[in-house]
């Protein structure tokens, strides 16, 4: 996969066949537009072209609402979309000044003078241009007008409810992952590095590795106690994971932490992939250290009934 991060790196096309959007998640929705993008393509003797934007447009134009947190970082959303098969990945720099662009322009101006598009693949009730003023009437006006054919994937449902990245996001945020991965199609991700912790875990036989986040905008799911699967040095190792204030500790600071387990090697600095694979329960305060070894216990037996499903 080819990657840009600017419309001038984008060199001549052939047969360009595209889509654009946030594709925050790359969820089941999108993976449907992707697919009949690659269908064409094959088709037609085509390139696939994703347009997306980073930042999020809503993080540029709603600056002061810290509420938007995003599924995948870009780093995740690349390599999803490389491991789908994507020929050319076209990062725009979302600015306040792009976000002007009329409907019109971003058509005339990008998707047909600079990419030369021949196929155009959009999704359901898809906006674009300035305002979100452009539609499907407009687009089919365009492709006229242009000379490029355009297809749109209607809705896409799992257990009849339409497929988003907001429901995805809702899910997450009430600690639901078993409905965030089902719309996914894959686990929940989240990447980090290993820092040095309190180590007070270690001395009730529950050692963590504190996870710092690399990206402030990664969506984190509702405090709790998790079944996780952990990747490190290209090995998958079981797991249960913490997020929040550690009531029983001190309940000021804000932390996740991970619990591997048949693990015992010592990991600061390293970089760690965590997927998500069911809630176990709520984050609660306990009397004291004893009774939260007690219950950890019982978490592990918990995490790996869940983990063992999955084999």
């Amino acid at each position: 996969m080819k990657i840009y991060t600017s419309l001038d790196q984008i060199p001549p096309i052939h047969n360009a066949v595209v889509t654009q959007g946030t594709f925050d998640g790359v969820h089941a929705a999108h993976q449907v537009i992707i697919d009949r993008l690659r269908s064409i393509a094959r088709q037609h003797n085509g390139e696939t072209v994703l347009i997306t934007f980073d930042p999020h447009p809503r993080i540029v134009l709603h600056p002061d609402d810290h509420g938007l947190k995003l599924i995948q970082t870009l780093e995740e959303k690349i390599e999803v979309l490389q491991q789908m098969g994507i020929d050319h990945l076209v990062i725009v720099p979302f600015t306040r000044e792009f976000s002007r662009m009329s409907s019109m322009q971003f058509i005339r101006d990008i998707i047909v003078n600079r990419i030369g598009a021949r196929y155009l693949v959009v999704g359901y009730n898809h906006r674009f241009g300035k305002n979100r003023e452009g539609d499907q009437e407009q687009l089919n006006e365009f492709s006229e007008l242009y000379g490029f054919e355009v297809e749109q994937i209607p809705e896409q449902d799992i257990d009849h409810i339409a497929v988003s990245s907001t429901k995805i996001r809702h899910a997450l945020e009430q600690g639901d992952i078993v409905t965030a991965n089902k719309y996914l199609l894959k686990p929940f991700l989240i990447k980090g590095t290993v820092v040095q912790g309190k180590q007070v875990g270690r001395t009730i036989g529950f050692p963590t590795a504190n996870i710092e986040l690399g990206d402030p905008n990664k969506l984190i799911p509702a405090d709790g106690v998790y079944a996780v699967k952990v990747l490190i040095h290209n090995q998958t190792y079981g797991g249960m994971l913490n997020s929040g204030f550690r009531p029983t500790m001190d309940g000021k600071v804000h932390c996740i932490e991970v619990h591997l387990f048949d693990f015992n090697e010592e990991i600061y600095g390293e970089k760690i992939s965590i997927e998500f694979v069911d809630k176990l329960r709520d984050e609660q305060r306990f009397s004291g250290i004893e009774a939260l070894r007690i219950q950890l216990e019982k978490d592990k037996l918990h995490a790996l009934s869940k983990l063992a499903l999955l084999s």
